[in-house]
């Protein structure tokens, strides 16, 4: 009787605990259940993912994020790497309704013997469900409240979604040190290789990190702890734990996506703009596959040739002088699209980039914008202007006498033999004849200088007003692709995570090739010049590469056009020179503008863009300028413009003269000897 009594008191009492445990369950419920946030946007999950920067040949530059992250489909991992989380974190995760019973019973006996004082670890009954939960929608408190909140979301995700799902949530959301976030982005930091590349012995290493995700220096410890479990629950046999426990942990201390530093400068124009268009939240975390126009081979033939020059002036250098710096800039002349671009000697020690962001004066490269001005006008190539003193002129107030970099003066020369030789004078007296405001503006108009320029005047024509590296490549493309105005060009499209085009661009995706015309809208824009002028121009160009200033430049075997300038006291160098399909321009100067010294000067520059140059042209065959309609040539002396029949003596070029132009007089023309050119810096 007594134990039928007993009995019944037991289960009196269980009855009872298991209605208070109902009735607390139900008051939790009540009070912590109602205001909980909304699960259910969980079903079509997207998280924040890293965005690439690829060069134009599909090789990663670059990664923008702000926490790193790559999504893995839960098809696409390795059945063992999720075996491992699971053995590692919640070995009953396939059975349970989203909170382990079982292992609240474990770990509430464990945690009790242990504050008993028995040998005992403490331990956690969260499941992975329950770790979902409070990755996405809870904090990290350890409150009561908090785990409260945690059970009700687990078993409500686990009504709402399956198993799978949840854990490729939990897979892809799980904070594993070195700012990787999922296993995707683990497998890339810890080991730089997919997930689907995974060793056993990696997995399981990954699966231990949840515990302490920036403690290394337990990890083989812990990797084999997760291998053991691994074989406790079936997963894997002890041979094959053995085999994976021997394996040595070569990880990547930190590892992230390292880009060449040749193409730093580049990525940063890049992130600079893509922020101002599309913002910071969908450039860090939208995870965009931005194909950019940079091509690595000529990125790094760029790079070298500007180190080179300015590694062999600052060689002799203290550590505490300031040094020398410089940008190189390429593109395609006929679509704007930036092939090659260094804005300094190093990103890490200085990121302004002298390529886009550094106004200087332009020195003589402002002269062919002076010269085509002319040529509009009706002067030809040999059309003869006075290299004489001038004196008695003033400007702002101070008397201006501008010289040759020579010192010596040649009476009556071409305008050719001008520009190639760059003689600053002749250059001041065709600013006057034309008119100080036409020559300026031929300059605005092809984008160098700004339209809204207050002030103008005689110097100008010598380069004394500013503008960037970028401005002034793009002003001289006009020159060779037909007088269009065009854009720089950095990036060729952009997809979304889902390989949508994005940012307003054409669906029907064409791949860029060096074959491709422009498209017609550009065709139909007003040139800034006319054909004709325009070859001229090139053609006198190219007359100071092959015998003026720019020798420095030549490339052999390609036909190249450019020129060279010279600031003031040698302050500012710059090249600026192109083939047919190819233009790249150069500068060199201090930061804070000082004379570069004796012996320097532009040739510097156009050594620069010959080096870049000649591995950039390489592979190809020579391709001269194309030359318009209407034009006819002719042999005269380059000195004097006169035809060759009546003054063979010197340099015999073929010039191009358009209708009614016609070479010079004999008896109206100074005949000028040959002279040799001076090492020029203009």
């Amino acid at each position: 009787m007594k134990f039928k009594k007993y009995l019944r008191l037991f289960i009196n009492f269980v009855f009872w605990c298991i209605v208070a445990a109902i009735a607390g369950l139900a008051a939790l419920i009540l009070i912590y259940g109602h205001d909980l946030p909304d699960y259910k946007n969980l079903a079509t999950y997207t998280p924040p993912v890293a965005t690439r920067l690829y060069a134009s040949d599909g090789s990663l530059l670059i990664e923008y994020a702000e926490e790193r992250r790559v999504f893995i489909d839960f098809d696409d991992m390795p059945s063992q790497l999720i075996n491992a989380f699971v053995a590692a974190e919640d070995q009953n995760f396939w059975t349970h309704p989203g909170i382990d019973v079982q292992g609240i019973i474990r770990a509430s006996l464990n945690n009790g013997m242990r504050l008993l004082g028995f040998d005992a670890k403490f331990t956690g009954a969260s499941t992975i469900t329950q770790q979902v939960a409070k990755n996405f929608f809870l904090t990290s408190d350890r409150t009561i409240s908090r785990k409260v909140k945690e059970a009700i979301l687990a078993l409500r995700l686990e009504r709402s979604f399956s198993k799978k799902h949840i854990m490729t949530l939990y897979l892809n959301e799980i904070f594993l040190g070195a700012r990787a976030y999922g296993v995707g982005s683990a497998a890339l930091m810890y080991f730089n290789k997919p997930v689907k590349d995974l060793s056993l012995s990696e997995c399981a290493f990954l699966a231990s990190l949840p515990k302490a995700p920036n403690d290394r220096n337990r990890a083989v410890e812990r990797r084999n702890y997760v291998l053991r479990r691994m074989v406790d629950d079936g997963y894997i046999t002890k041979e094959e734990a053995q085999i994976a426990s021997n394996e040595p942990l070569n990880i990547n201390s930190g590892f992230t996506a390292q880009m060449e530093v040749d193409f730093q400068y580049f990525a940063e124009d890049v992130r600079r703009k893509l922020l101002e268009t599309i913002g910071r939240d969908t450039l860090y975390n939208q995870g965009l596959y931005i194909k950019t126009t940079i091509v690595p081979e000529y990125q790094r033939a760029a790079a070298a040739a500007l180190a080179k020059e300015l590694d062999a002036y600052n060689a002799n250098k203290s550590a505490n002088e300031p040094k020398l710096q410089g940008a190189i800039i390429a593109m395609n002349p006929h679509t704007g699209r930036i092939v090659a671009m260094s804005g300094g000697r190093s990103f890490r020690q200085s990121s302004f980039n002298r390529a886009t962001q550094a106004y200087r004066q332009i020195g003589s490269t402002i002269k062919p914008f002076v010269y085509l001005s002319a040529l509009e006008k009706g002067y030809s190539p040999e059309s003869l202007i006075l290299d004489a003193p001038i004196v008695g002129w003033r400007e702002n107030n101070k008397e201006w006498r501008p010289e040759n970099y020579d010192k010596k003066f040649l009476g009556n020369i071409p305008l050719r033999f001008a520009l190639e030789t760059s003689r600053n004078v002749p250059a001041v007296r065709l600013v006057e004849q034309i008119g100080v405001r036409d020559a300026i503006e031929t300059a605005q108009k092809f984008g160098v200088y700004p339209k809204d320029l207050s002030a103008v005047n005689e110097s100008m024509a010598l380069g004394s007003g500013e503008t960037t590296l970028q401005k002034l490549v793009l002003g001289y493309s006009a020159f060779v692709n037909g007088g269009r105005a065009i854009e720089p060009k950095m990036v060729d499209y952009i997809e979304d995570r889902y390989g949508n085009l994005i940012n307003g661009q054409k669906h029907e995706q064409i791949e860029w090739n060096e074959s491709l015309l422009p498209v017609d809208a550009d065709e139909k824009t007003e040139p800034l010049s006319d054909a004709q002028s325009l070859y001229q121009l090139v053609s006198m160009l190219q007359g100071v590469v092959e015998r003026g200033t720019g020798r420095q430049a030549a490339v052999p075997g390609h036909t190249i056009a450019g020129k060279t300038g010279t600031t003031n006291d040698v302050k500012d160098v710059w090249f600026v020179g192109f083939s047919k399909n190819l233009i790249a321009g150069v500068y060199l100067g201090y930061d804070t503008p000082k004379s570069l010294g004796k012996g320097a000067g532009s040739h510097m520059a156009a050594r620069v863009f010959s080096d870049f140059m000649r591995v950039a042209l390489q592979n190809e065959s020579n391709q001269p300028f194309p030359v318009p309609n209407g034009l006819t040539f002719m042999r005269v002396n380059r000195n004097t413009g006169v035809s060759a029949a009546q003054d063979p003596n010197g340099t015999i070029i073929n010039e191009a003269f358009k209708p009614g132009q016609a070479p010079n007089k004999l008896e109206t023309s100074e005949v000028q000897t040959e002279r040799p050119v001076v090492g020029g810096i203009f």
